[in-house]
């Protein structure tokens, strides 16, 4: 079992997207029960709230479902129940590596080797961009879970 926390700001857009994404695509490539994928957001702002509808609209009009998931805060319990915690942009990391336990096993890194720009204060269009930023992410962190090995796929 290999599991992956996405990390974005509010837990609206990005991150819940990059969740979705990844496990749509996990299962797709036979990976379905090897993995486990969470969102979580720095902020406070939204918990228990759903992902902003521009993100389930994109990722419905892909086959992905994503409106049942709620948005929840880092916790730092999080840094020893995941493999890897993955920052949608430079100042989630920090904030990250700010709020990361001495005694932290997991990894911490960005998700994508640039920025995956917010669009929650754009159109339609940013979001179709993320989503293809996040999906290209999701099709690399696949191939290198696979690389790793030592999960169970299924």
């Amino acid at each position: 079992m290999y599991s992956v926390l996405f990390v974005c700001l509010g837990n609206i857009c990005r991150s819940p997207l990059a969740e979705g994404i990844f496990r749509h695509e996990a299962k797709a490539a036979g990976l379905g029960r090897g993995v486990v994928a969470d969102s979580a957001g720095t902020g406070a702002w939204h918990i228990g709230k759903p992902p902003d509808p521009r993100s389930i609209d994109i990722a419905r009009l892909n086959g992905i479902d994503i409106a049942g998931l709620r948005a929840r805060q880092v916790k730092a319990d999080d840094f020893s129940r995941f493999e890897l915690i993955l920052a949608m942009d430079g100042s989630n990391l920090t904030d990250l590596e700010r709020l990361r336990p001495a005694n932290a096993k997991a990894e911490l890194r960005r998700f994508l080797a640039s920025d995956v720009p917010d669009p929650y204060y754009g159109g339609n269009d940013g979001f179709a961009s993320v989503y293809r930023m996040v999906r290209d992410g999701s099709l690399a962190l696949i191939d290198e879970i696979r690389a790793r090995g030592g999960f169970a796929a299924g």
